[in-house]
């Protein structure tokens, strides 16, 4: 059995856009997820940011459509309390990088987890955050 892996926004919505410039790669990606029979896990604060993302830049259809697909091909994850406030932490100690609280959050639960994050964000490198590639 294999692991799963923790999806960053970044892949989730290149997945979806085909203009955006990581479709390509989010749907080779997507095939060898399913070629290695891994599960995606998607924690609900990636699941809302992504939704919102979808949203505002291709609208409520594909939004809609986005969501029910996403809500049927990853198992959803809750954070803890202790995962926020680690999260907190995390992005106070690296005060001089661009880190957003959601991105932090999936760098603590990923290593909760020990799994890595399907991400496209340099960030997790930073945050020396195991990166599934």
């Amino acid at each position: 059995m294999t692991l799963p892996i923790l999806a960053d926004t970044g892949p989730l919505y290149a997945a979806v856009d085909p203009d955006d410039s990581y479709h390509q790669r989010s749907q080779r990606e997507l095939r060898r997820l399913s070629r290695e029979r891994r599960s995606v896990l998607v924690a609900y604060p990636i699941l809302m940011e992504a939704y919102t993302l979808v949203l505002h830049k291709l609208g409520s259809r594909v939004a809609s459509a986005w969501l029910n697909d996403t809500l049927t091909g990853a198992d959803l994850i809750n954070p803890t309390v202790d995962d926020y406030l680690e999260a907190t932490k995390k992005v106070i100690a690296y005060h001089d990088q661009l880190i957003t609280l959601f991105d932090a959050v999936n760098a603590v639960l990923a290593s909760r987890l020990g799994i890595g994050v399907w991400t496209y964000d340099h960030h997790f490198d930073v945050m020396r955050t195991a990166v599934w590639r």
